[in-house]
């Protein structure tokens, strides 16, 4: 299993500001589904910020994005490790499949990979 990218996700109601503002630190929108949005660093892709207003398909706001190269695999391992589950494995229809678990801080992780069709 391999980490491709980590994604900070702020919860926000106000994602123009939000753009504009780290626009002036040199990030360009990659990403806006209207309830989440994302900016990168054009140099280096994988760094990314996402701003958040609610999930449209999970119960709670993930605090930190995880993209993986097998999230059927890391579901295995934190399932059997018996971390909390907050929100099953699941193909989203944006072209993700994804799964929500607890850290032992509480945080809650989005673990996901793209899905190609």
């Amino acid at each position: 299993m391999a980490v491709r990218r980590v994604v900070p996700n702020f919860r926000t109601q106000a994602p123009p500001e939000n753009r504009e503002f780290y626009g002036l630190l040199g990030f360009d929108q990659v990403m806006d589904l209207g309830w989440i949005s994302t900016v990168a660093s054009p140099a280096e892709p994988a760094a990314q910020v996402s701003f958040i207003t609610e999930d449209a398909t999970a119960p709670v706001h993930a605090d930190l994005s995880v993209e993986v190269d097998d999230v059927d695999a890391v579901y295995a391992a934190v399932r059997d490790s018996g971390a909390e589950i907050v929100h099953s494995l699941r193909d989203e229809e944006w072209g993700v499949r994804r799964f929500f678990v607890r850290d032992p801080e509480g945080r809650v992780v989005n673990v996901l990979t793209h899905v190609t069709h």
